[in-house]
């Protein structure tokens, strides 16, 4: 019997390609997912009442991108609870320091991790951000 606590991801990526390709990796690892193409729509989403367990977050996307739309989550504090990791192919430094500024829990770069290592980094920044 699986005793896993089933959690809630929210994927956050323009990309159609990789939105759906994690969608399936995570619903297969038994996390329930949600999913936005922008931030308006995951802003939307999470004031309307969503509140994730963990949120993924692509940093370049149309409009307002998504170390913007985490400023305003912590301005508003919204979502106060999730573990909130920049999923994204920005490996710039200031990017990282811009997120880290954000109190982000974690930080994985796309190009450089394949997405079964994703699942399981996600896994354990979250444990430490739940235990912390």
């Amino acid at each position: 019997m699986d005793t896993q606590p089933k959690y809630k991801v929210f994927l956050i990526d323009d990309d159609t390609f990789l939105l759906n390709m994690y969608s399936l990796k995570f619903s297969k690892s038994g996390f329930e997912v949600n999913t936005a193409q922008t931030t308006h729509e995951a802003l939307q989403k999470i004031k309307q009442g969503y509140e994730p367990d963990i949120m993924l977050i692509d940093i370049i996307m149309p409009g307002m991108d998504g170390l913007e739309m985490l400023s305003e989550i912590r301005k508003e504090n919204l979502a106060p609870k999730a573990t909130v990791i920049m999923l994204t192919n920005q490996s710039d430094t200031t990017d990282i320091e811009k997120a880290k500024g954000l109190d982000v829990d974690g930080y994985i770069v796309k190009a450089t991790t394949i997405p079964s290592e994703v699942i399981s980094d996600v896994v354990e920044i979250h444990k430490k951000h739940t235990q912390s």
